[in-house]
């Protein structure tokens, strides 16, 4: 596709044959589509190149690819500059030379120009007229075949002198091709970011294999032909071929590729590395988790791609004025003609011109390239820097967001709990003297008191079925061979664990509110342990705040944000972590169905984002208006997010709440200077003004522009 006109052509056609949910990436050149039932995909690649267009893919076969003299609008241009060159010369004030005047000399050169131009902007020109959809292609075949026409005529009726545009045909094609080659590489600099991340997964490996007696041998093999569970050796100054789990050694890594962090991340035996990660220092052997789409690599550069092709609000106005530009530009062009033929007095040879200006100086591509060059940009330098986008609306969306709401456990802290201590219940007027016996036996009515042991099996027992941060930190301090087998066990969320064992005793490790009215109103513990709905001890487990919580809150605070703390915590704890960070307003105690209804309720007030990392915060990331989660997050809280910071902290919030509003400022220059141009430049060529040559340069140029100011983002201060 040479431009987004291209891409809106594509859209048109694949939705007239009734396909689902149709996106065509542009900047990527990807397009992909839900396939109807009564239609195959050879026919569609068929369709799509008679548009002028040709699918490229393994799985499209029975398309032949025709082969051509020219691969590309460089090489395009070279061979039209050589014969264009000439006829330009006279051009140049004070410059005159006698047989370049010779009307035959003209069209010799031109006719080269004209049929490589015609090639390219003809066949694709009568190919989307044919398909009942118009292209910018037939805007410059109409401007050159006018000016070659109206000069063949005057040439072969003996008046050439009087009709000798054959220079402005020539130029019009030529510089048409420079500016398409010039849109071209400017587009490819927009996606630099996202190059780089692909190039990280062609690399080499040193693969692990052992012979018949066991003896272990290494062979370099590239990572294309990994495949899950190959053996590695990845030694210092080395990159992580695919994603993989350590074996032996012990290593730091750069994980920069996914996280923008250099700053090395140890890893040791289980582990799991990155593919295109770099091994800083040490030595490991791992074996490969997932190769090709499975990866996080592909993963992420899948994601990035899919937001490039989601169009934003305010990308829908310019696509409806793309989608008639080309008719509207014909009606202008001749409106001009006819105007200054019968009402300007001017000669038909100025009219002519005039009208020739009016095509070739319009830009449908303008407005078309004004956002996805930014966000292309946007999307890049994010991932680059470990924020994800899945929607590229949620970068225009961050311009308004006017409060942020923090989770605290695992967002504001590091969600890396240890056990700071507890205590088990062994008064008989607290525990009435009943507990089960811990070989599964029925419950007795004996005084005997649990052991310490006994109760870190019970509470390890449960919360090995739970991934809460609290129960994670459990299960690794007090992990035991001898857990007890439950004939049921239940993870409820919000509250705690549930659990009945084959004798019927019922356990549960929760929160003070799911055992209400058993603890004598001791709210001040972490964890709860009942059975058989008698207390039989707790828990108290510290949290360390995460080490840029603060400086995030402030920045946030100084940019006229409000930050909210929403925590299913009790209250003492969140009011405490709010004011060691300043955080402004608290809501503590909240069950996942409050966190729900407490974001509806935030985002009547004025539009908000929500950070959060646990199962729990899934819907209420999901409500809100931009959702953020972490890379160290829950699966269901990283599929319901909008946004993933990938550095395991909020290091990089700033920098996607700066992303987000400096991509839609840039959107915004680039909307306003490809509607402004093509306000100012059709005017100015229908006035006479401007010549067509200078109408195909400042054409291409346009798009040049917009490519530029779109690449200022990944070097402008956005935080």
């Amino acid at each position: 596709m040479s431009c987004t006109n291209c891409a809106l052509t594509i859209d048109k056609y694949l939705q007239g044959k009734g396909m689902q949910q149709v996106k065509v990436n542009f900047m990527g050149g990807e397009v992909s589509f839900g396939l109807a039932n009564n239609i195959s995909k050879q026919e569609i690649a068929k369709g799509i190149g008679g548009l002028g267009y040709h699918v490229v893919g393994d799985d499209v076969t029975g398309v032949a690819k025709t082969r051509r003299l020219f691969q590309n609008h460089l090489q395009r241009f070279r061979f039209c500059i050589l014969f264009t060159a000439p006829l330009m010369l006279h051009m140049i004030p004070g410059v005159h030379i006698h047989f370049l005047m010779n009307p035959y000399v003209q069209l010799a050169l031109t006719v080269p120009v004209f049929i490589v131009g015609m090639d390219f902007f003809g066949r694709s020109a009568v190919k989307s007229l044919w398909k009942g959809i118009p292209n910018m292609n037939v805007l410059i075949a109409l401007g050159a075949a006018a000016a070659f026409g109206y000069s063949l005529y005057g040439t072969l009726i003996g008046q050439a002198a009087h009709y000798l545009f054959y220079e402005t045909a020539a130029t019009i094609i030529t510089l048409v091709f420079l500016g398409n080659w010039m849109e071209e590489k400017s587009v490819e600099s927009t996606q630099t970011a996202l190059q780089k991340l692909a190039m990280s997964q062609k690399l080499m490996a040193n693969m692990i294999a052992y012979d018949d007696q066991h003896q272990e041998h290494i062979f370099p093999v590239e990572s294309a032909h990994l495949k899950v569970g190959d053996l590695l050796l990845i030694k210092s100054g080395e990159p992580v071929p695919m994603d993989s789990k350590i074996l032996w050694g012990e290593a730091s890594v750069n994980e920069a590729i996914i996280s923008g962090e250099s700053a090395p991340v140890t890893k040791k035996m289980n582990d799991k590395l990155v593919g295109g990660s770099i091994v800083d220092n040490g030595t490991v052997k791992a074996y490969v988790t997932a190769v090709g789409e499975d990866t996080v690599l592909s993963n992420i550069l899948k994601m990035v791609k899919e937001a490039q092709t989601e169009k934003p609000p305010v990308q829908q106005l310019a696509d409806r004025i793309s989608a008639v530009f080309v008719p509207a530009v014909i009606s202008i062009a001749l409106v001009t003609f006819l105007v200054n033929y019968f009402f300007a007095g001017q000669v038909f040879s100025a009219n002519l011109l005039r009208a020739i200006a009016v095509l070739v100086i319009s830009c449908p591509c303008a407005m078309g390239l004004a956002t996805p060059a930014a966000i292309a940009v946007g999307l890049g330098r994010a991932a680059k820097n470990g924020v994800l986008f899945k929607n590229a609306k949620s970068l225009e969306i961050f311009k308004s967001i006017k409060q942020v709401v923090f989770d605290k456990t695992g967002t504001l802290t590091t969600g890396h709990f240890t056990i700071s201590g507890f205590r088990v219940i062994d008064d008989v007027h607290e525990s009435s003297g009943v507990r089960p016996e811990l070989n599964d036996s029925p419950l007795t009515t004996q005084d005997s008191r649990l052991t310490h042991d006994e109760f870190k099996r019970i509470a390890f027992s449960l919360e090995k079925y739970s991934n809460h941060p609290l129960a994670t930190a459990i299960t690794k301090e007090w992990k035991t061979k001898d857990d007890l087998r439950w004939e049921k066990v239940e993870d409820i969320k919000g509250s705690g664990m549930n659990a009945t064992d084959k004798a019927g005793n019922t356990y549960s490790a929760g929160s003070y509110r799911s055992n209400d009215g058993l603890t004598y109103n001791d709210t001040s513990h972490s964890i709860y342990v009942t059975c058989n709905n008698q207390y039989i001890g707790w828990i108290d487990l510290v949290d360390e705040i995460r080490p840029e919580a603060k400086e995030v809150v402030r920045f946030l605070k100084t940019k006229g944000i409000k930050t909210i703390l929403l925590s299913g915590d009790r209250k003492e704890k969140c009011e405490q972590v709010a004011a060691q960070l300043g955080i402004d307003e608290i809501y503590a105690e909240q069950l996942p169905e409050q966190k729900l209804r407490k974001i509806e309720t935030l985002n009547r007030e004025a539009p908000t984002a929500m950070i959060g990392d646990g199962i729990n915060d899934a819907p209420a990331l999901a409500k809100a208006t931009v959702g953020i989660s972490l890379s160290d997050a829950s699966h269901i809280a990283m599929q319901s997010a909008d946004v993933i910071l990938m550095n395991h902290g909020l290091k990089n919030l700033p920098l996607a709440l700066g992303l987000g509003k400096h991509t839609y400022r840039t959107i915004q220059e680039n909307l306003f200077w490809a509607f402004a141009y093509n306000i100012v430049a059709i005017p100015i060529a229908a006035f006479g003004f401007l010549s067509p040559t200078f109408g195909a340069l400042a054409m291409g140029l346009s798009d040049v522009v917009l490519a530029v100011n779109s690449v200022r983002l990944n070097f402008k201060k956005v935080v």
